[in-house]
């Protein structure tokens, strides 16, 4: 069959970040559904949170050790299988093993390393493709994970009000279909190799210096702060403001999605009359007000207005500290941005964990929330000490996740 043409490349990239946003933002709108059906605790759906991430971290790091060998168009289509093949086992696993919660844990895990594999292959089969307006095309692929997960949220909360929660097994097979489909399209589409770079830093060297430590920490404090809302907001809404699972998955979630995918178009825009050191220390200060919307404020509307607050400043952080790093790191070249990728994902991983453990602890979300504060805190006051980029003019930030 005659190969497409890099269009549908660039085509099949965009969903593969949709299906990356199926896998993870899917299953934490069914967290009380969970509760309720199969008699787990929070600290178990924090757990499966922190499965799914950690799954995802591992193969961010093993997939270099395998990627080149094997090739990106089998590793692209293995991705997609594996999201494939998790979600149906979402949907039936619990049922048909004796411990619900295992086959969660199960299934979690399968499609997380489709996620960790589609988030180290995709961006650089974008970049190797033949456009003159590469930066443009890479910021609107990072920007598809946020119209994804409003995707999600919003069509899964569509399926919910027609045909009943107790119909989500049908909705995960519907969602499953979406990495079949996109893991066959990339069997035709043309892919280029991403031409080497220049002399790198090495990684022993790199691994000693303390910006990379500086720029490590940010971005496990961003990736905590992004998914401890955004894996919680949908309970949150539920059970923290007792606010019906429509309304609430679309004030919440959806809100928080629609909030950091505008963030994101803006900064790559407009992100070069900023200081990048600047835009985190606002970032990381939005966040931190965000947060203490969603636990303090009295009236339930106000909390979820706190979500979007939530979404708008930390949609910045992730692309503002990948930005600030290539700046002050030139030669830190792909393994650098390996390891703030991996630094990121337990970001991911702590944040919800921590967040599902104290609302347990204490019997309330809200207040499990309020760990969610102390990672942008952690954040403004490592930027606010650090003497890194005082001096220096910034550029326009280009890598948005």
């Amino acid at each position: 069959m005659k190969k497409l043409g890099v269009n549908h490349t660039l085509g099949a990239c965009y969903i593969g970040y949709i299906t990356q946003a199926i896998v993870v933002n899917f299953a934490p709108l069914l967290f009380v559904t969970f509760v309720a059906d199969y008699n787990i605790s929070l600290t178990l759906i924090g757990a499966m949170i922190t499965v799914n991430f950690g799954v995802q971290l591992l193969v961010d790091l093993a997939s270099s050790l395998f990627v080149d060998k094997i090739g990106y168009r089998p590793c692209l289509f293995a991705a997609h299988g594996f999201a494939c093949v998790g979600l149906l086992l979402l949907a039936f696993l619990p049922d048909l093993l004796p411990v619900p919660w295992a086959g969660l844990f199960i299934a979690s895990a399968v499609y997380a390393v489709g996620g960790g594999l589609l988030e180290v292959l995709v961006s650089p089969v974008t970049e190797a493709l033949p456009f003159e307006d590469k930066k443009a095309k890479m910021s609107l692929l990072h920007s598809f994970y946020s119209w994804g997960q409003m995707a999600v949220i919003l069509l899964s909360t569509l399926f919910f009000a027609i045909f009943g929660i107790g119909n989500w097994r049908i909705l995960a097979c519907i969602w499953a279909a979406v990495p079949l489909l996109n893991g066959v399209y990339f069997l035709f589409v043309p892919i280029y190799k991403l031409v080497e770079e220049g002399e790198s830093q090495p990684v022993r060297q790199l691994l000693s210096t303390k910006k990379f430590w500086f720029f490590a920490i940010l971005m496990v404090c961003a990736g905590s702060a992004e998914q401890a809302i955004s894996q919680w907001a949908s309970a949150f809404a539920e059970s923290g403001l007792n606010i019906s699972k429509t309304l609430g998955d679309i004030l919440g979630p959806c809100a928080f999605a629609l909030c950091m995918g505008v963030s994101r178009v803006l900064f790559s825009k407009f992100g070069e009359r900023i200081p990048i050191r600047t835009a985190l220390l606002i970032a990381g200060t939005g966040c931190i007000a965000g947060y203490a919307m969603c636990v303090f404020s009295p009236a339930a509307a106000l909390a979820l207005v706190g979500c979007g607050v939530v979404g708008f400043f930390v949609g910045i952080m992730w692309p503002g500290v990948f930005s600030f790093a290539a700046r002050e790191c030139p030669k830190g070249g792909t393994a650098m941005f390996a390891f703030f990728a991996l630094a990121g994902d337990v970001g991911c991983s702590l944040g919800p964990t921590a967040v599902g453990a104290l609302s347990d602890t204490f019997g309330s979300i809200s207040f499990g929330l309020g760990a969610g504060a102390l990672f942008p805190v952690l954040a403004v006051a490592v930027i606010f000490f650090s003497k890194t980029g005082k001096r220096k003019q910034d550029d326009l930030p280009q890598i948005l996740k």
